[in-house]
């Protein structure tokens, strides 16, 4: 199994589970049940978060067809660019999203500026990323080609390598990018250290209800860590598209954001006042987290050593 067969397992999730998760969000919203709109919540927020390999095998595919003249490269590099933009608006929407979730445990419900602002950004990121799907589909089924007037004159150009270009072609932006990536990596795990030890009976003095409230410095700090990734990402896909590393460390990624939606979602967590020692369970999910986020870590600070990164 290469990249591209994890990219046909995968591709299907960014259009149809956000479909699902906008449809499950509306039904919430006209029947105004609270429940049902925090369910369509965490589903695109799983969604947005696997929409990050997607994205990434798809770039790895579009790669290994380079050199294949029976296809279009033209329309290869304008799904890769809406491909881009989908991910952009998703993860966009995932973000908002789980403030959502994070403040429905506050309040019992979610926010009226966070139910209009994810319908609408969920709208757009799902027309973008059926855009998307759409393309991807006429590069094998000529049968449903409607991108008139791309050509493989336009193989070379579109935002995702005119980005790319930017990156490399500037000696601030990589450092720059760098220098926000590790600050966005110290937040994100200064939270899930403070919430994680808590819950394996450190600072006991220290209810969970409080370590809740950094949560969302916590996502801030993720959001700091994609955006700059993804800079790297599009500059040089070439040192990560055939980097065993580089996978690893995304489907640790992925696992970091299902194993967050614990604390959020289920009861366990909130029975740890101050002074008590956490459920069982509660040990055991924390316990997993650091062993998730020390595994990002470690791919990540790998990439050069056992994978081909510079």
């Amino acid at each position: 199994m290469n990249a591209a067969h994890i990219h046909l397992l995968l591709n299907h999730f960014p259009t149809v589970g956000f479909g699902i998760g906008l449809g499950l969000f509306l039904i919430a919203l006209v029947g105004k049940n609270e429940e049902l709109k925090r369910a369509g919540l965490v589903i695109v927020f799983l969604v947005a978060a696997l929409a990050i390999p997607t994205y990434i095998t798809g770039n790895a595919a579009a790669e290994m067809l380079k050199d294949r003249t029976d296809l279009s490269q033209g329309l290869i590099r304008t799904h890769e660019d809406a491909a881009m933009w989908g991910l952009l608006f998703m993860e966009i929407t995932g973000f908002i999203a789980f403030i959502g979730i994070w403040q429905f445990r506050l309040t019992s419900r979610v926010p009226r500026w966070n139910s209009t602002a994810v319908l609408l950004l969920a709208i757009l990121s799902f027309t973008v990323m059926a855009r998307a799907a759409n393309i991807g589909g006429e590069i094998r089924h000529p049968e449903i080609l409607a991108a008139a007037g791309v050509t493989d004159e336009a193989a070379n150009a579109g935002m995702a390598r005119s980005l790319g270009a930017f990156v490399v072609g500037h000696t601030w932006v990589w450092p720059s990018c760098e220098t926000l990536h590790f600050v966005g990596l110290s937040l994100l795990f200064t939270v899930v250290m403070l919430v994680d030890f808590r819950m394996l009976g450190m600072a006991k003095g220290v209810p969970f209800s409080a370590l809740y409230q950094l949560l969302p410095l916590g996502i801030v700090g993720f959001g700091l860590n994609l955006s700059t990734g993804m800079m790297f990402f599009i500059g040089a896909p070439q040192q990560y598209t055939k980097n065993a590393m580089f996978y690893w460390k995304m489907l640790f990624v992925v696992l970091g954001a299902i194993n967050v939606l614990y604390f959020m979602l289920l009861d366990e967590p909130w029975t740890v006042k101050e002074g008590d020692d956490a459920p069982l369970t509660a040990k055991v999910v924390a316990a997993s987290a650091i062993f998730v986020w020390i595994g990002v870590l470690f791919f990540g600070h790998m990439l050069p050593f056992l994978g081909n990164a510079f």
